[in-house]
């Protein structure tokens, strides 16, 4: 989709807001191009000497003229903040509602935070796209309306109007694609600078080090320079934008001048007819320098919708099973099966997992064992359907897992990954993400057989106290336990785990151990751990050799 396209499906969804903003432009585009009429009136009025009941009368209506187009602005103003409010929260709940459900092979090539970043330029939308509807809609039709009101003058003016739209829109023209291209390259190096700086702030402690530091300011210099040099680019096709439109300026007030005082010469205009032509050259100027000036806001909101548009446009997981209604989770049991599973990750050479084949009854506990780089990971991805298979077949309960809405099966099981981390919010929001299902009494026994009471306990506020975002005030111990809190909590069937207790302490881990795998807990356990202790305790064990699953 181009940038462009973009623009008018933004046109397109608040169409009825824009009909009535450009209505009111119309009516105070008319009122004020009527203006000059009566100004013009006035004037010939003074031009004889005494004052009249009309003069008063015209007098009042170009007072109340004024007022009302003021009011006519007043109400632009209203409607524009009540869009900038909808592009804020269309925005917002987009971001939010893709982020989880982007389909992995889309979203691997890039860094989620850094585009992330790109949700700033929703406050560029707004503001820009207000302004280009108040300014360069009123400019536009001011312009039209006053070559309009001067063909009443004399036909001249109408062959005049015409060059000056033809010349208009040759700038424009000229000017538009370079203009877009160097803004969007501009804005690419920007967001390379912003996610550096993120990267930096993300590993502060490291760039304390000198020699890292000085790499650091090093990378940074060269980022920000390459920005410069798309900011000049850009700066450059504004500057001969700027040149053109000094240029039109000339020529509108030379040739209206030139052409009101001959027709005044020759007696084809009078004076109070000049006066109101030359405030009306005056509104046509003043208008087509916003119309110019708003050009580079233009250029600015296409370039933000492209890059809100580099999120918005990822592909969404598919959810081939939401209409298959009976096929519905068995509550009691849950057998799945793999045949010839393989995976490929997106521009990768090689597969990481090779046709592995296994089955995981309900109540299993299996340890999934290998070298670094095997296809562990991989594997309790694919099982736990945050990725999905390049080739085989994945069987629950004797039915291929495509028949099950992913959903639906999600909501079942639990899942930690080694890239889980807590968020911005209190402990109990962390472990309940606010389920209004689970109870206090639930809390407490679950924090306490991860045995986290002690330290809730030591905290001023509890299990009110609140995180910052990746827990930076918390040790990494006990932050797998709030993780391991908010997979259990919800008494899933099947519970996925990725090293989950691996920063705790031997002592601890071990009854944690005891707890997760004890008989009266009905959940099936699929585990990546070093901890020795897990293999004491799983009754299978699957070990992975170079994406191959060996006996």
């Amino acid at each position: 989709m181009t940038p462009m396209q973009r623009f008018r499906n933004l046109l397109r969804i608040d169409k009825k807001d824009i009909y009535q903003i450009i209505l009111y432009s119309i009516l105070a585009g008319i009122i004020s191009l009527s203006l000059p009429l009566g100004i013009q009136s006035i004037v010939n009025f003074l031009q004889a000497g005494k004052v009249s009941t009309s003069w008063v009368v015209l007098v009042i209506i170009v007072v109340a003229g004024v007022a009302m187009v003021g009011i006519f602005r007043i109400m632009q103003y209203r409607i524009t903040e009540n869009l900038q409010q909808k592009i804020f929260v269309r925005s917002s709940f987009e971001f939010a509602y893709r982020f989880p459900k982007i389909r992995f092979s889309n979203l691997y090539p890039y860094s989620p935070p850094e585009l992330a970043n790109r949700f700033f330029d929703t406050l560029t939308v707004q503001k820009g796209f207000s302004k280009l509807l108040l300014d360069i809609s009123g400019a536009a039709l001011q312009i039209l309306f006053g070559i309009v009101l001067l063909s009443l003058y004399h036909t001249f003016f109408i062959f005049f109007g015409i060059f000056l739209v033809v010349l208009l829109y040759l700038i424009f023209r000229i000017n538009f694609y370079p203009g877009l291209s160097t803004s969007l390259e501009e804005s690419n190096y920007k967001y390379k600078v912003a996610h550096w700086l993120q990267e930096i702030a993300r590993n502060h402690l490291s760039f304390k080090n000198n020699k890292l530091f000085d790499f650091a300011l090093h990378k940074n210099d060269r980022l920000v320079n390459s920005y410069l040099d798309q900011r000049e680019n850009h700066f450059g096709i504004l500057r001969r934008q700027f040149i053109q439109l000094t240029g039109f300026k000339v020529i509108i007030t030379a040739g209206l001048l030139i052409i009101g005082g001959m027709l005044v010469l020759n007696q084809q205009m009078n004076i109070g007819q000049f006066v109101a032509a030359e405030i009306i050259i005056l509104t046509i100027i003043t208008a087509v320098e916003k119309l110019f000036s708003g050009i580079e806001l233009f250029y600015d909101v296409l370039t933000s919708l492209e890059k809100i548009g580099k999120v918005v446009d990822m592909d969404l997981e598919s959810n081939p099973g939401a209409e298959h209604n009976n096929y519905m989770l068995d509550p009691d049991a849950m057998c799945i099966e793999t045949e010839k599973l393989s995976y490929k990750f997106p521009n990768a050479e090689n597969f990481t997992l090779k046709e592995v084949t296994l089955k995981i009854d309900q109540g299993d506990r299996i340890l999934i064992d290998g070298a670094n780089g095997a296809g562990k990971t991989t594997l309790i991805r694919l099982l736990s359907r945050v990725i999905e298979p390049t080739s085989g077949t994945i069987f629950i309960n004797n039915t291929n897992y495509s028949k099950y809405a992913i959903d639906d099966y999600r909501s079942n099981i639990g899942t930690i990954t080694i890239n889980d981390n807590v968020f911005e919010g209190t402990i109990m929001e962390n472990i309940t993400c606010k389920n209004p299902g689970i109870s206090l009494q639930e809390v407490q026994q679950v924090i306490a057989n991860l045995q986290l009471t002690d330290y809730i306990r030591s905290l001023p506020d509890g299990l009110d106290t609140v995180l910052h975002s990746e827990g930076k005030q918390l040790s990494s111990s006990i932050i797998q336990k709030i993780l391991l809190a908010r997979c259990i909590i919800s008494d899933p069937k099947i519970l996925f785990l990725e090293e989950p207790l691996e920063k705790v302490d031997d002592s601890s881990a071990r009854e944690i151990i005891d707890y997760l795998t004890a008989g009266d807990k009905t959940w099936t356990l699929v585990i990546i751990s070093k901890n020795e202790y897990w293999k004491e305790k799983c009754n299978k064990k699957f070990f992975l050799s170079e994406g191959k699953l060996k006996g």
